[in-house]
């Protein structure tokens, strides 16, 4: 619903890199399959449509994936002729270039100083995906790169709809990306225990040990509705609203109870100008850890004063992508609105008896007549949330 004094957001293009698929149709296939067997890599990831062999040679995997998945979602989004000037790019990532610094620190160690590549700063930085996405589009708006953990994704989203609602842009390309699966990464994450020591995701389940790691990226078109409707675009869907919310309790734990998971979700609805009982759908966080699918359930439970709405976890078969994570979760409820159905929670087969909340097993179903809420919780305290809707939905309890 349209909210006074500010312009609408309409989504109209997405581009994905997932290990369960590239681009829409194969990801949305690969949410009600099976998981992934083994490390969740995006193994028939080709650079060659989106760069020459030298650029390829100069990009961060993460980069990589944040060029394609915008490249993919700007073709999605067909005739976009808009105002350099007035186009942005909001990217997020959780870590960066980790797979060249990985590299350049091995190179230093054996064959000294003078061999480190001239390349590592501009390919290790964290705003190089979108660097290099306004270079190669000449937007010359806001580019600006979110880097707040695991919920980067989600609030590079956010802000990206607020530049369009507040009359700043008339489109931006946002999303996330992230390609932290090197030795170190794996060994950081394992150390620290967050890391599911049978390898496989089970959110919300009694058995889940913690999160399976993942790679990958996507981006969404965000563009002024009227502006996509005078075009003809197709719009999968609208951002209503978002929110950005800390614990302030803990560098790595949730809050107890969720008290910043609900307070977020509780400003994302108010942004939004809709209600708890407008809510159809969560894609929640649910990364299979005990403490955060815990905290996130009961919050969850606090919002809705009850079970609530249907809920799923895609993490069952993307894995966590960190920074890239909210933002395929968002292409997902994109896809979710446009296809009418909620992929099932892959890996739950036993609800944790602590856990209270209506989760979609088994199957996709039908998605009921509402908004989405897609939550995204970091490290450091981080919690994002989007309110994403069918075009033109109104909420019966908003004021007339």
């Amino acid at each position: 619903m349209a909210r006074p004094g500010r312009r609408r957001v309409a989504v109209t293009g997405l581009g994905v890199v997932s290990c369960c698929g590239i681009g829409n149709d194969a990801f949305f296939a690969g949410l009600s399959a099976p998981a992934p067997v083994g490390e969740h890599r995006v193994y028939d990831f080709d650079p060659s449509p989106f760069f020459d062999v030298k650029q390829a040679r100069r990009a961060d995997r993460f980069q990589q994936f944040s060029v394609a998945s915008a490249q993919m979602a700007l073709d999605d989004a067909g005739n976009l002729d808009v105002d350099p000037g007035r186009a942005g790019v909001i990217f997020g990532t959780g870590v960066g270039g980790l797979e060249t610094l990985q590299e350049q620190i091995t190179v230093l160690v054996q064959k000294g100083a003078r061999r480190v590549s001239p390349f590592l700063v501009p390919m290790m930085m964290a705003n190089a995906g979108a660097a290099a996405i306004s270079m190669r589009l000449g937007w010359r708006g806001p580019c600006e790169t979110v880097v707040t953990a695991c919920a980067a994704g989600t609030q590079a989203i956010g802000n990206a709809a607020r530049l369009i609602q507040l009359g700043r842009c008339d489109a931006v390309i946002t999303g996330g990306a992230e390609a932290a699966m090197v030795d170190i990464g794996i060994a950081a994450f394992g150390n620290m225990t967050a890391l599911s020591s049978s390898g496989v995701s089970r959110p919300f389940d009694r058995r889940r040990d913690g999160f399976v790691i993942a790679e990958g990226g996507a981006a969404l078109v965000l563009e002024d509705l009227e502006r996509a409707l005078e075009r003809g675009a197709h719009i999968y869907a609208e951002v209503l609203g978002s929110a950005s919310t800390a614990d302030a309790h803990h560098i790595t734990a949730p809050a107890p109870g969720g008290t910043g998971a609900l307070a977020c979700m509780e400003l994302a609805l108010e942004d939004a100008g809709v209600t708890a009982g407008d809510v159809a759908h969560v894609n929640a966080h649910g990364t299979s850890t005990p403490l955060n699918d815990l905290a996130e359930a009961e919050a969850i439970v606090k919002l809705f004063e009850g079970a609530g709405p249907l809920v799923t976890s895609v993490k069952g078969v993307t894995g966590h992508s960190l920074g890239a994570a909210g933002a395929i979760e968002a292409a997902c409820c994109a896809l979710t609105i446009e296809r009418g159905m909620i992929p099932p929670t892959v890996g739950l087969e036993e609800l944790d008896p602590d856990i209270h909340i209506n989760v979609v097993t088994g199957a996709p179903v039908p998605l009921p007549e509402g908004v989405l809420l897609s939550n995204s919780f970091g490290f450091g305290g981080h919690n994002g949330c989007l309110v994403i809707a069918p075009i033109g939905f109104s909420s019966p309890g908003a004021p007339a």
